[in-house]
């Protein structure tokens, strides 16, 4: 049974803290299925990942390729076609809690400084939690990650 994992984001861009994340997941043996609503985000994304430091290159794909099962990491707006054992939702893309007790790990990022992001999140918390989830809330306020006890931006 998995969990998931809220993160959110204050001090790096999405695209810094995603890389660091999915490096993490990739090491873990993982594949991972990046869940956005918009596909020219998705678009903007996989360029910042093509174009990154070549010492962090991650492998990764778009959905809608002709590759998309052999992807260690796929961009999609819906759902994995990769085999994922962990989902990262990006701006606001919705997570069940049926994928969070299926899957090694869900993650969460969301925009700290976005007071609609912020509202989607503890929508998503309340809902996991209410179904019975297993969730984590972790903030880089201080500077560097540290899981909290509280709801996101509570």
């Amino acid at each position: 049974m998995g969990a998931a994992y809220f993160y959110h984001l204050t001090r790096r861009p999405l695209e810094e803290t995603l890389t660091m994340l999915l490096g993490k997941s990739l090491q873990a043996g993982w594949r991972v299925a990046v869940r956005g609503v918009d596909e020219g985000r998705l678009a903007w994304l996989d360029e910042r990942l093509w174009t990154g430091e070549s010492d962090a290159f991650l492998p990764h794909g778009v959905a809608g390729g002709a590759h998309d099962a052999d992807q260690p990491v796929l961009l999609t707006t819906g759902a994995a076609g990769n085999g994922a054992t962990c989902v990262m939702s990006i701006d606001g893309a919705r997570v069940s809690a049926e994928e969070v007790a299926a899957l090694d790990r869900v993650c969460v990022l969301f925009d700290g400084d976005d007071p609609e992001a912020l509202d989607v999140a503890r929508a998503q918390w309340k809902a996991l939690k209410d179904a019975g989830a297993a969730a984590q809330y972790w903030s880089e306020e201080s500077g560097k990650w540290e899981k909290k006890a509280e709801t996101p931006a509570a």
